[in-house]
């Protein structure tokens, strides 16, 4: 089941909500998610709630055993097997075929190639379970001793399928002790209505403009090859931003608090700041859990930095492609690393957004091409070497046509709204208007999105596949 589709939004998630206000107390609330959950993962792939549901009998075991042997190394022990069990896991169902097709590259004989389907949010749910028991060896948290409180920190269907990676420690408390006012079901709808009106007005679209100049990459012009790269970098922005902010709004209107997962990155002046603000909880779980692990008996700096960048690429998906994409932006910040933050900030400061730009499209180029003879080629075209001229005409009435989706969607990446919210703080009134104003919004945009919806008969979040 997907966010995006009228069944979620009419359907579904009403009766989620009547539900939820019907029953009385926290564990019936908690007893309502967690069914709603499993109807929510089960009703695309029925099969892999079974692996859901494993790791969550493992890794809950695995915290229980740590807190008893507390001290000894039998809890390291049950620590590192259940990160190992976890990591197993995804590397069968997501890499199994990857390696086995690298392997039959330099072997003598050839093994056999599983096509093993990839499980909807496993890379996800994965590092939630793999954070909850370090954090447990750690003695950050404490082990949930209710398997059903473990459960619904693992299933929750806002954040199950594509993240945000909620961290055990963020929604530990609200578990068992939530509050709902109306203020938060107002900001939650808010929220999810935003997310949706970003993945069904504006990324859906520029996907048009993205498989029309990238589909052809073998025929594109030099304009036409910088073009895709870049509407398919705000295609991915406004995806999986939009999935963050559904994930978020639905979140809070159940009481939960999920961290945020972009700050607006396309307005960074570095690569490393783009990194701050894109993907936020991926890249504090690699920061706080991967990039101080000592390399060769000691904890070493780059090492650790281009081990984090190759794990990122890997996460992403099976394919070369991601690896390299890894690496090449683990490049860039080991080279922003050894320059230094006070010589960065005394290059202009139109070089450094230009320089960061041309870097992240690029990236995008990289991330998008899992065909390397075409990633190649697509590197080719954009320095002019092996390109279809300048610019063709497609490209002059791809542009002509879609203008004003371009504007709107540069626009949609800076905070405007951030920008707005702090005017209107200083002032009540402007405040409640402020509050009209966006609710009115909120409902034109969801009538407009409805509308959209009703002749599409596929848009599946990006991420779903990773």
């Amino acid at each position: 089941m997907v966010f995006s589709s009228l069944f979620f939004i009419y359907l579904f998630l009403p009766a989620c909500l009547a539900a939820c206000a019907a029953a009385r107390g926290i564990k019936a609330k908690n007893a309502v998610l967690i069914m709603f959950s499993l109807v929510f993962y089960a009703w695309g792939e029925p099969v892999f709630i079974l692996l859901m549901l494993g790791s969550a009998v493992v890794n809950y075991s695995a915290g229980l055993l740590i807190d008893k042997f507390r001290g000894k190394k039998s809890a390291f022990a049950f620590a590192a097997a259940a990160v190992i069990f976890d990591l197993l896991m995804l590397g069968i169902f997501k890499y199994a075929g990857f390696i086995a097709e690298n392997l039959n590259l330099i072997l003598p004989f050839s093994i056999p190639v599983p096509d093993i389907r990839l499980p909807i949010g496993i890379s996800f749910y994965t590092f939630q379970t793999v954070s909850y028991v370090i954090d447990c060896q750690w003695e950050t948290v404490k082990p949930q001793r209710s398997f059903w409180k473990f459960l619904l920190y693992l299933s929750l269907f806002p954040q199950l399928i594509a993240g945000p990676i909620v961290r055990y420690s963020t929604i530990e408390k609200e578990i068992d002790d939530r509050h709902i006012s109306l203020t938060d079901v107002s900001y939650g709808l808010n929220r999810v209505i935003l997310g949706l009106s970003k993945k069904v007005l504006i990324a859906n679209q520029l996907s048009i403009i993205k498989d029309n100049m990238l589909g052809g990459i073998e025929t594109a012009s030099v304009v036409g090859a910088w073009y895709g790269a870049a509407a398919y970098a705000l295609q991915i922005y406004f995806d999986f931003s939009g999935y963050s902010d559904i994930a978020i709004g639905l979140g809070r209107i159940f009481g939960f608090h999920f961290d945020e997962n972009f700050r607006h990155p396309f307005v960074c002046k570095d690569i490393t700041e783009f990194w701050q603000r894109w993907h936020i909880s991926l890249s504090t779980f690699f920061r706080d859990y991967l990039l101080y692990v000592p390399i060769f008996g000691k904890r070493r700096k780059y090492g650790g930095l281009f081990l984090v960048w190759l794990c990122t690429g890997i996460w992403h998906g099976a394919n070369w492609n991601y690896i390299i994409w890894g690496l090449y932006y683990g490049l860039f910040v080991f080279l922003e690393m050894k320059i230094g933050k006070k010589k960065m900030k005394k290059i202009p400061v139109i070089i450094r957004h230009i320089y960061n730009k041309i870097v992240i499209i690029i990236g995008f180029g990289i991330f998008y091409f899992e065909d390397l003879s075409k990633l190649g080629k697509f590197f080719r075209t954009i320095v002019g070497v092996d390109s279809n001229g300048i610019i063709g005409l497609q490209d002059k009435i791809s542009l002509c046509n879609n203008m004003y989706l371009l504007i709107l969607a540069v626009i949609c990446c800076l905070p405007v709204i951030d920008s707005i919210k702090k005017l209107t703080d200083r002032s009540v009134y402007s405040a409640a208007a402020v509050s009209y104003a966006s609710t009115l919004a909120s409902m034109m945009l969801l009538l407009l999105t409805s509308i959209m919806l009703v002749d599409s008969t596929s848009n599946p979040f990006l991420y779903f596949r990773f």
